[in-house]
């Protein structure tokens, strides 16, 4: 649902540049009716693109990142986690105007890994995207390596770990008392 992101595919698209690869998007559940009217006025209906796959959400993310060859999308702190425990390449387009540019920072632990490249939003273009994309996908191996290496960083049991920290600190807070 990132509009830089949206907008950037939408050109993409609509000059049918994605010809060597395709596209499974969520275009978020607010952004996907504007997405489609977009698309509409080149004459284009969204369930009938060529290599294309449009949704509001993705809820089966896990499963849906299990199959696809290249993730696209901002770089949060569970975004990050979730690329890195299944092990996918990514091309992050970090939010600008988060917290201390903490997405920024997150993408880079990957880049530094050789798992990612990054795209800062305000140098976002349809081209750009397009001409990354077609040069991460034309290389399976390299994509494959990629993947490897964004496991390097996994963190298992992240949820558990959380989990845990709470239940110390309310320990602790209680002992306290």
């Amino acid at each position: 649902g990132a509009q830089s992101i949206n907008d950037s595919l939408i050109r993409i698209i609509k000059k049918h540049k994605n010809v060597n690869y395709q596209l499974v998007w969520a275009a978020g559940p607010a952004q996907y009716e504007e997405v489609k009217e977009s698309l509409k006025e080149c004459n284009m209906e969204i369930e009938h693109l060529n290599k294309v796959k449009i949704v509001p959400y993705i809820y089966n993310m896990e499963e849906i990142m299990n199959i696809v060859d290249l993730v696209i999308c901002r770089s949060g702190a569970m975004t990050i986690t979730e690329i890195s425990n299944v092990g996918k390449p990514a091309i992050f387009i970090p939010f600008p105007f988060a917290t201390e540019n903490h997405q920024e920072y997150n993408a880079r632990v990957l880049e530094k890994v050789d798992a990612a490249k990054i795209i800062l939003d305000k140098n976002l273009t349809a081209d750009l995207l397009n001409d990354m994309i077609e040069n991460l996908v034309k290389g399976e191996e390299k994509l494959q390596k990629m993947g490897d290496n964004a496991k390097t960083i996994s963190i298992q049991n992240v949820e558990e770990r959380i989990y845990q920290e709470v239940k110390d600190v309310v320990q602790i807070h209680r002992a306290k008392k």
